[in-house]
């Protein structure tokens, strides 16, 4: 690591409107020794926290119907790091539901999850790769704000990060003729299984070169963030999307910016692989909590159900539903259970009492019931 060198800075060409500096990094796809005790020992409390979560993932009963609240989590917070204001809350409703001034904000967040979504359905016959990347990036961009900023599409023009114009801009990644080569080295050395260097490690720089290479005109920290999960999937270090590292990179926005910039200007990449490392590893133990306490919610509801007699089959199906779902109306709970009008609200009703359910509109129509304890676990 410390004979790492991660680039240079070039002028651009002297017949451009405006001359300015891009940094070009160097190919990633080549031998790094790690001697750093820190990242070491980080490295190894990662992966150990990594197999309890994904163990968690494969033990835990219907684990399924868990898993869209933490691709949402992580969906919330990645698209918050580019200014995004949607929250759990709103992002887990339908877009009917949302009002005008928002539903900008709120089909980003769930671009994001369908493009998570498709990503990882996706892996079964694509390995990560740039076609991959490139089908989710379409998904991520396609009827929000960046859909004029070419979908799916490698850049063929100079963007940059920060300032009002290139000549104040924070950092200029690599002029476009670059792209195709920088690509497939990223690409190769992701696929490299003869570089002998640990997975978490990979990952962290794979990250680092991703937003330094900077492919596509917009969603670039959100599609690098992505590729964090897509990655951890393929590897088999998760079976499932359970890790939302993205609120951890919120949080300490600022340090996630500086980390990366100082592999540039320094040649360090220790730092960025400790404060990577250090955020699987918090966001591992909140992972692991929050399905702890889901379990615990879960035998509580289960436990008050049983009061309902002969409601209690509708119900159990019911509260499952509200484990990926825990916002709904009566329309939608008449939907899923092949219910009369009646009947699904007399079921709300029952779990309204039991502290389950809480009305949260104020309306006496058109109302919403959300699992407000539920929700509140997927809060930091």
């Amino acid at each position: 690591m410390d004979r790492f060198t991660a680039g240079k800075y070039i002028k651009s060409n002297i017949n451009a409107p405006e001359e300015y500096e891009y940094f070009l990094p160097q190919p990633i796809n080549r031998e790094f020794s790690i001697t750093n005790k820190k990242i070491l020992t980080s490295l190894e409390q990662a992966t150990r926290l990594l197999g309890e979560l994904n163990a968690y993932g494969e033990l835990v009963p219907d684990v399924n119907f868990f898993i869209r609240m933490h691709v949402v989590s992580e969906a919330v917070s990645s698209s918050g790091i580019e200014g995004t204001k949607t929250g759990m809350d709103e992002a887990l409703l339908a877009e009917e539901d949302i009002s005008p001034e928002k539903r900008d904000d709120w089909r980003e967040v769930n671009n994001y999850i369908l493009a998570l979504d498709e990503a990882i359905e996706s892996l079964s016959q694509l390995p990560v790769s740039l076609r991959l990347i490139k089908d989710a990036h379409k998904i991520l961009l396609s009827g929000v704000r960046g859909e004029h900023k070419l979908p799916g599409e490698v850049r063929r023009s100079q963007n940059w990060i920060g300032g009002s114009s290139i000549n104040t801009a924070h950092f200029v990644p690599p002029a476009h003729n670059h792209l195709s080569d920088l690509l497939t080295d990223w690409e190769k050395f992701w696929h490299n299984e003869t570089l002998n260097l640990p997975v978490l490690i990979k990952i962290a720089i794979s990250h680092y070169q991703f937003e330094t290479i900077h492919p596509f005109l917009d969603g670039n920290g959100r599609m690098g963030r992505l590729l964090i999960i897509l990655q951890l999937i393929e590897r088999s270090f998760l079976k499932y999307p359970l890790l939302y590292i993205s609120d951890f990179f919120e949080r300490y926005r600022p340090a996630y910016y500086d980390g990366l910039t100082m592999v540039r200007q320094q040649n360090n990449l220790e730092p960025w692989i400790l404060f990577f490392l250090e955020a699987v590893v918090e966001t591992a133990e909140q992972s692991i909590d929050t399905f702890k306490n889901i379990l615990a919610l879960r035998g509580r509801y289960e436990n008050d159900i049983t009061k309902l007699g002969r409601k209690v089959p509708r119900a159990k199906n019911l509260l499952l539903k509200l484990f990926a779902n825990p916002i709904m109306n009566v329309r939608q709970v008449q939907e899923y259970l092949e219910v009369g009008y009646p009947a699904a609200n007399n079921l709300i009703n029952d779990f309204v009492e039991l502290s389950i359910l809480s009305e949260q509109t104020g309306y006496t129509r058109n109302r919403q019931f959300a699992m407000r304890d539920y929700i509140r676990l997927f809060r930091k």
